[in-house]
C-alpha cells in the first residue's frame, strides 16, 4: 500500500507542469471537447502504468534489496533533474488526422512511454509487495495532475505556481533519490 501512496504523490508531483498536461489541455483546446481527451488520457496513461509497474516487479526477482533501493535512488534522482531541466516544446499532434479519444490515446501513451513517471513507477514496483500498487497509485496521480489542466486549460497556470512546484519538487526528488542511494550504499 505504501508504493501506491508514494506513486501517487510523486506522479501528481512530476506530471504538474509537464509536457502531459500541457498536451492535453492543447488537445482539449483543439478538439473543443474535453470527455474523449479525458477518455484518451486515462486509457494511455493505464496501459503505461500496467506496463511499467509490470516490468518493475521483475527487478526484484533478480537482484538483491540494495541494488533496488539503487535504482529506486537513480529513479527519483533523474525525475529530479528531469523537473529543473529545460523543457522541449509540445508537439500538438496538428497533422493527425484521427479523432480526439484516438489523438490523445497515442499522443499521451507515446509521450509518456518511456518518461520519468514510468520509471518512479517501475522503481517502486520493484520495492512493492505487489505490482498492481504502484500502477494504480501511479495512474491516479497522473489523473488527479492533468485532468484539471483539461478542464481548465490555459487558466491552470494562472491557479498554479507551476514553475515554483517543478523546482520545489524536482529539489525533493532529487534529495529523496539521494537518500536512497546512500542508504544502499550504507552510508547513511
Amino acid at each position: 500500500m505504501d508504493s501506491l501512496i508514494a506513486s501517487f504523490l510523486t506522479l501528481i508531483l512530476t506530471e504538474t507542469g509537464d509536457r502531459t498536461q500541457l498536451l492535453a489541455a492543447a488537445l482539449a483546446i483543439r478538439f473543443a471537447s474535453n470527455r474523449p481527451v479525458i477518455l484518451g488520457l486515462a486509457a494511455a496513461s493505464l496501459v503505461n502504468c500496467l506496463i511499467s509497474a509490470f516490468a518493475g516487479s521483475f527487478i526484484d526477482q533478480w537482484v538483491s534489496q540494495d541494488p533496488v533501493r539503487l535504482f529506486n535512488g537513480l529513479a527519483y534522482v533523474l525525475a529530479g533533474v528531469a523537473m529543473l531541466a529545460w523543457r522541449r516544446p509540445v508537439d500538438l499532434l496538428e497533422g493527425w488526422k484521427t479523432g480526439p479519444f484516438l489523438t490523445a490515446f497515442l499522443g499521451i501513451f507515446i509521450l509518456q512511454f518511456g518518461d520519468k513517471g514510468q520509471f518512479i513507477i517501475g522503481a517502486n514496483a520493484a520495492r512493492a509487495d505487489h505490482w498492481l500498487f504502484p500502477a494504480i497509485g501511479g495512474w491516479l496521480g497522473t489523473l488527479v495532475a492533468v485532468i484539471p489542466a483539461i478542464l481548465l486549460k490555459e487558466r491552470l497556470a494562472k491557479i498554479l505556481p507551476v514553475s515554483k512546484i517543478r523546482i520545489g519538487g524536482g529539489v525533493a526528488l532529487c534529495l529523496l533519490g539521494l537518500i536512497h542511494a546512500l542508504k544502499a550504499w550504507h552510508i547513511i
